[in-house]
């Protein structure tokens, strides 16, 4: 019982690990935001965090999940995870983007990318187990809000 729950802490570790590491990144910057023409349904700062850690937590337990089905099909869970892989790292330098480099356009069609990145691993979380598919949904639906803040941010600045 104790690996079953040791998956799940490091899965949620990694995926919160990532994220923190990202925000560090962007610390200096922050500021940005507040300065930025942004659009009517930009919501305050003070929600991102609160927002992300949700999502990270998610993000954890649906690879938690996926990881836990190797022994049936390790070769398509191996595969999985590496797209789950990819998309976390596409996540990862979003924010860089976005708000150490100033690149609003680019930062939007990464996020397009990033985008593209999650359907295809909710489909690939769905062939294994759909719990750890719908998990993803809040993660995919707030990514889609972003590239519209986003893309308004480019057309606004």
């Amino acid at each position: 019982m104790w690996s079953k729950h040791k998956t799940y802490l490091i899965s949620i570790l990694i995926a919160l690990g990532i994220g923190g590491l990202s925000t560090f990144f962007i610390r200096n910057n922050l500021f940005l935001y507040h300065i930025l023409n942004k659009p009517v349904f930009a919501p305050p700062k003070a929600l991102y965090p609160i927002v992300w850690t949700i999502l990270y937590i998610l993000m954890g337990i649906s690879s938690a999940r996926i990881y836990l089905q190797k022994s049936a099909h390790s070769f398509e869970v191996m595969d999985t995870l590496l797209n789950y892989a990819l998309q976390l790292i596409l996540n990862f330098f979003w924010p860089i983007l976005f708000f150490n480099m100033h690149t609003f356009l680019f930062a939007f069609i990464w996020l397009v990318v990033l985008w593209c990145f999650i359907i295809k691993m909710i489909f690939r979380f769905s062939r294994l187990d759909t719990t750890a598919a719908y998990l993803q949904i809040p993660y995919f639906l707030w990514v889609t809000f972003a590239g519209y803040l986003n893309f308004m941010i480019y057309l606004l600045n």
